[in-house]
């Protein structure tokens, strides 16, 4: 399965406009990214929608998702 660079292109544009709008979140993700993703740190997400409820999950890292982190990162850098 090839990358289709016109969809690389839509997730790019997409990503520059989620930063330019939520720009304390980026940063926050970037920071945790280089200071706390380590192996057996836990994400934890919840959301709660327009009514109130919420959902609510978790994940432990492991070394293959510190893998799997490293080769998006070297994407971004290529």
């Amino acid at each position: 399965m090839g990358i289709n660079p016109m969809e690389m292109m839509k997730v790019a544009t997409r990503m520059k406009k989620f930063q330019e709008q939520h720009p304390k979140a980026i940063a926050f993700l970037q920071f945790v990214g280089q200071n706390a993703i380590k192996e057996d740190s836990v994400i934890a997400v919840k959301v709660t929608d327009p009514e109130g409820k919420e959902y609510e999950s978790n994940i432990r890292i492991t070394a293959d998702d510190l893998e799997t982190i490293q080769i998006l990162k070297s994407m971004k850098q290529g």
